[in-house]
């Protein structure tokens, strides 16, 4: 089969969005800011964001996420940059 050039562009193009969508990450929670609307959790690497694991503070999308969790809960989260700042788009605790 022969792809032409724009066939392998928009191929690449589609890579590279899914690479960089958003993917469950493991964590711990270890404190909730919640007058802040912030989380800090221990996480594995954030793999869409480039960060290895570490231990980070993150703004929540919606501070209703931050009463699904509390410090020392075992949480599947995901992150991503909006408006310059990483923020927890969802989490929920892990089974």
């Amino acid at each position: 089969m022969i792809f032409g050039k724009s066939t392998l562009a928009l191929a690449a193009a589609a890579f590279t969005l899914v690479s960089t969508i958003a993917m469950a990450a493991d964590g711990v929670v270890q404190k909730i800011d919640a007058a802040q609307q912030k989380i800090t959790i221990k996480h594995g690497p954030l793999d869409n964001l480039g960060m290895p694991a570490m231990t980070m503070v993150f703004k929540a999308a919606d501070p209703a996420m931050l009463k699904l969790a509390k410090a020392g809960d075992k949480v599947k989260f995901e992150a991503d940059r909006i408006n310059g700042q990483i923020t927890v788009t969802k989490i929920e605790k892990a089974k």
